[in-house]
């Protein structure tokens, strides 16, 4: 029978969807045994006594983080190897058995600690795949293993705005595959951090399909409520091996949500994406990879694309064996932070006059896409799916860069925009696009002009429109 449009149009995020999007840019810190084995992978293993980053310093690691504009950091807790930054109770194969601060420490803590000092949000990686623990295999057992870790983590260091899980599964040392009680571990995350999305095997934030940064031309928000349990579906029954889970779950499908889709599902859910990537070709630190940093160019891309293209950014940042984030990763970060903050300081449509072809009420409520507060919107009467704003700049201005955003706590519901400019007496094409959702940002080389009209050709029963800005990214970049 399929979802009706207005009912697609009606489906909204949660409290905990809102509050995670509205970070946008967070980091990835992998950090384990496997920074000393000079592996990706461990085997589970290892021994404690590797792990021992004598100038190991938390606070850096959030410094390099908030000079790019992160606004969060997931820690990986244990990775697949088993092993624990944290003193667990219920195994030894932690840092408390590591020459690390004389088996005192607690890296977990120290992160927290140091995430909350300086405001930024704090989330955890655990890996449900553990290489180490011989009750893994023995499904129930190990589940209740598992749980009980998760409740150190949850109980212990303050409040956590992600617990992010992948979907590794192996086989364990009695040669059978592990079956993951998903409903136990969403239970109790539920029950001790009720404002923490669950991510990529979660029911709040989906994986994007790929780990190259890669997005979709049209990123959907609103999609298939089943797309909720394929990836814990295919956790349990997959080779145990990251890319393939990629291949499965991948991105190669370039439209979740469209109404093609609608008329063939039963029941849709706000499920966002999530797009992860390292600034290194590894997701761990190796030192033949010093020199392989991403170029400012392409991480500024990348942010464009990814936080611009309705979808949150977490990049990844490996410490080294000191255990701090390197030299050249830092200073990328720092280079990032200022190119981004340059692009988008001066918003030069704040506050100016609009026009709307139609408007639900009030004959000023077009302004209220340019008035700065996100809580405000423009929006046309019920039922009607195609409208337009004007701008007027105020004088001619030069840009490069329009950012557009719905007011999604009335769901997601742009289909088909494009935007013009006016020369003379002429409008001419400038951007055009499909859904925009949480932020869309549109790039373009540079034009001037005064006058720009935002055009809505498509939408869901009603488009909403929060933000309108107009930016100039420097004062020679072009795409």
């Amino acid at each position: 029978m399929g979802v009706s449009i207005r009912e697609a149009a009606g489906t909204i995020p949660s409290q905990r969807q809102l509050s995670w999007q509205e970070l946008e840019f967070y980091g990835f810190i992998h950090f384990t045994v496997n920074t000393f084995t000079d592996q990706e992978w461990g085997n589970g293993d290892e021994s404690p006594s590797i792990f021992d980053p004598r100038e190991l310093d938390a606070a850096q690691w959030v410094e390099v983080c908030q000079s790019a504009g992160m606004k969060g950091l997931i820690l990986t807790c244990k990775h697949h190897d088993g092993f624990c930054l944290w003193p667990s109770a219920y195994t030894g194969h932690s840092v408390k058995s590591s020459p690390w601060k004389d088996g005192q420490g607690d890296l977990v803590r120290e992160v927290s600690d140091a995430c909350r000092a300086a405001g930024l949000k704090f989330g955890i990686y655990v890996s449900p795949w553990d290489r180490h623990e011989p009750s893994y295999g023995s499904s129930p057992e190990y589940n209740t293993y598992f749980v009980n870790q998760l409740r150190e983590l949850l109980t212990n260091y303050g409040e956590l705005f992600c617990v992010w899980f992948d979907g590794a599964c192996g086989e364990g040392p009695n040669g059978k595959r592990q079956v993951y009680d998903w409903d136990a571990y969403y239970g109790i995350i539920r029950q001790h951090q009720p404002n923490a999305v669950i991510s990529v095997c979660g029911p709040d934030v989906r994986w994007c399909g790929n780990e190259a940064g890669h997005t979709r031309t049209a990123e959907w928000s609103v999609v298939p409520a089943s797309m909720k349990d394929n990836e814990k579906i295919q956790a349990n029954s997959q080779q145990a091996d990251d890319r393939e889970f990629a291949k499965r779950v991948g991105s190669e499908n370039d439209d979740l949500g469209s109404r093609r889709i609608l008329a063939d599902t039963d029941e849709v859910a706000w499920y966002p994406a999530e797009v992860n990537t390292s600034i290194r070709p590894g997701w761990f630190y190796h030192s033949s990879e010093d020199d392989l940093v991403k170029p400012l160019d392409e991480l500024m891309d990348l942010y464009e694309r990814i936080v611009g293209g309705n979808s949150a950014f977490l990049l990844n940042l490996p410490p080294d064996q000191r255990g701090l984030i390197h030299e050249n990763d830092a200073r990328r970060m720092r280079e990032l932070g200022e190119r981004i903050r340059e692009a988008y300081q001066t918003n030069l449509a704040a506050g100016v006059r609009a026009v709307a072809s139609q408007a639900k009420d009030d004959p000023h409520r077009a302004e209220m896409a340019t008035d700065g507060n996100s809580l405000t919107y423009w929006c046309p009467p019920e039922g009607v799916e195609q409208a337009e704003l004007e701008f007027d700049l105020g004088s001619e201005q030069a840009f490069d860069r329009i950012l557009l955003a719905e007011y999604i706590r009335k769901g997601q519901r742009v289909e088909s925009f494009h935007i013009e400019y006016r020369d003379g007496q002429d409008w001419r094409p400038l951007c055009e696009g499909s859904v925009i959702g949480y932020k869309k940002i549109c790039r373009f080389d540079e034009v001037r002009a005064r006058h720009v009209r935002l055009i809505i050709s498509e939408s869901r029963w009603y488009p909403t429109i929060s933000r309108f800005e107009v930016y100039r990214s420097g004062p020679t970049r072009t795409l």
